[in-house]
């Protein structure tokens, strides 16, 4: 069975058994405690809302108290963030907020600022890739590939929509190697972009390792940087950015948040409640078959940290590359 086919496999039973558990919750969770709201910007079954649902799973058990998914659609996240911002200060609401969140909030789209947060736990952290064609690409490592930009080679890169972390993540790069803005052809997708770079149609591909295991798998695709602290155990000829002298540290990431106002020790139960419930071995097998490891879960100190940095680093990223004013 493929990857994919085995995400398809546990997403719908995660969804299923999320719901099952949802039904009976009412009777085995402490009565007198109201349900808290997990708001979400993703529809039922989209990456977000999965990720939400698998946090819940174990955490309604760890914090004795029910929780409901809110769906709130549309802005890239500016109408779940403005919805939380309606939501009392009471430890009863929480945010799922992802690396499109940090790039709403640095655009201007919402009010919401991160001081507004307070942060409660990692759930995901899938980190940006620079990935080539292994046979025709003239790049064989890492440095070659560092080399290449910095002596001025014009490259053709590939991502998602413009506006996004890839096309974020190719303007950084760039700027943190002195050279101009390669040319950034948007796709669809990280499976049509990972087709489109096996077809030659792009020099270097901005994807995540799960968007491109099998063609990775496969010995297509050349893994060559991971925009990360440290490299990753199913690619080991790639470098991490840290290794290689570069600071810039970007991810697909996902969260979870309260309101700044919230008493600290509900604060601290709730992180608590949710790093436990991340920890057990149904959300473990969810991070496995989804491309990821142990190391995603993070505590609210790392968490909010990353948070900050996005937002800081997005805000002006995008006025440079005029996308906001």
């Amino acid at each position: 069975m493929t990857k994919r086919k085995s995400l398809l496999r546990l997403t719908a039973t995660a969804v299923a058994i999320a719901g099952a558990f949802t039904l009976v919750s009412s009777a085995v969770l402490a009565e007198d405690k109201p349900a808290i709201e997990v708001i979400t910007h993703a529809g039922a079954g989209g990456g977000t809302d999965v990720n939400s649902r698998m946090m819940m799973l174990r955490s309604r058990r760890t914090l004795g108290q029910d929780m409901v998914v809110v769906n709130k659609r549309g802005g890239g996240g500016a109408a779940a963030m403005n919805y939380f911002m309606t939501r009392p200060a009471d430890g009863n609401s929480v945010l799922t907020f992802t690396v499109g969140h940090a790039i709403s909030m640095a655009s201007g789209k919402t009010k919401l600022t991160v001081a507004d947060m307070a942060p409660l736990a990692r759930g995901t952290n899938d980190p940006q890739i620079l990935m080539v064609n292994c046979k025709t690409s003239p790049y064989k490592t890492p440095e070659d590939f560092v080399n290449g930009m910095k002596a001025g080679d014009e490259l053709k890169f590939g991502g998602t929509s413009t506006g996004t972390i890839d096309h974020l993540t190719v303007y950084l790069w760039a700027k943190r190697l002195g050279v101009d803005m390669p040319t950034y052809i948007p796709f669809k997708g990280g499976g049509e972009l990972a087709t489109q770079l096996v077809a030659g149609s792009v020099d270097v591909g901005t994807l995540n390792l799960s968007e491109a295991a099998a063609p990775v798998e496969a010995g297509d695709i050349c893994p060559l940087v991971v925009l990360a602290e440290n490299g990753m155990a199913p690619i080991p000829a790639a470098k991490s950015s840290k290794e290689l002298g570069i600071d810039l540290i970007l991810s697909t990431t996902r969260g979870f948040v309260t309101h700044a106002g919230v008493d600290e020790a509900r604060r601290q139960e709730l992180e608590d409640g949710m790093l436990k419930a991340m920890d057990h071995s149904m959300y473990q097998a969810y991070l496995v078959n989804s491309g990821l490891d142990a190391t995603s879960p993070q505590s609210s100190d790392a968490w909010g940290k990353q948070i900050e940095s996005m937002v800081a680093e997005f805000g002006p990223a995008l006025k440079e590359m005029g996308l906001i004013k």
